[in-house]
């Protein structure tokens, strides 16, 4: 199905480019580009990203370990290790 998009001078010479240099249409680069963009997520809260791996440790200053604050970057990439294992 046809659709008209309008491009700043810029960005059509940026998808000529893109097109000449993979060798494909413009149609094809911009569904390319399309798909890649819905495969990446929309906010921050559905990414998994660097909050998730320490969420756990949010919010436990009064309970926590008591050298937390001394050896924060420790405990820190000792956290991450453990979730990546």
């Amino acid at each position: 199905m046809p659709t008209s998009v309008r491009l700043d001078p810029e960005t059509e010479a940026l998808l000529k480019r893109l097109a000449r240099r993979r060798g494909r249409t413009k149609s094809e680069v911009i569904r390319e580009a399309l798909r890649r963009l819905s495969e990446e997520p929309a906010t921050p809260a559905e990414a998994d990203g660097p909050y998730h791996a320490i969420a756990d440790l949010i919010g436990i200053a009064g309970d926590g370990p008591e050298d937390l604050a001394r050896d924060h970057k420790r405990l820190f990439r000792e956290k991450l290790s453990r979730r990546r294992d």
